[in-house]
């Protein structure tokens, strides 16, 4: 791998120890980017299912507090998992827009 190849750090779709973030110095085809790629499809796909399940919990009268807290907390992590995910393709769109100035 060339010095040519390696893009900014991307911003991994996961938190490390203690909620850090966790970054990857890579030329974006290792084994490890490939890891990042496939989270970051079943983050995006659970948030999506989530989004449908709220849809028809609070279409439920019967739903209680509880249930309702729960998903709020469920929705809150998977809100996370996205904004994550949008800053790090975000930044990684300006690097491969960026001309070489």
């Amino acid at each position: 791998m060339s010095d040519d190849c390696v893009e900014s750090p991307r911003l991994l779709p996961w938190a490390g120890p203690e909620g850090r973030r966790c970054y990857l110095i890579s030329d974006g085809t290792g084994h490890l980017s490939q890891v990042a790629d496939t989270m970051e499809t079943v983050q995006l796909g659970m948030a999506d299912d989530l989004l449908g399940h709220a849809a028809d919990m609070l279409a439920d009268r019967r739903a209680t507090p509880a249930q309702l807290r729960y998903l709020l907390a469920r929705m809150r992590e998977a809100l996370t998992d996205v904004h994550r995910i949008a800053e790090s393709r975000g930044a990684r769109l300006v690097v491969a827009a960026d001309p070489g100035d």
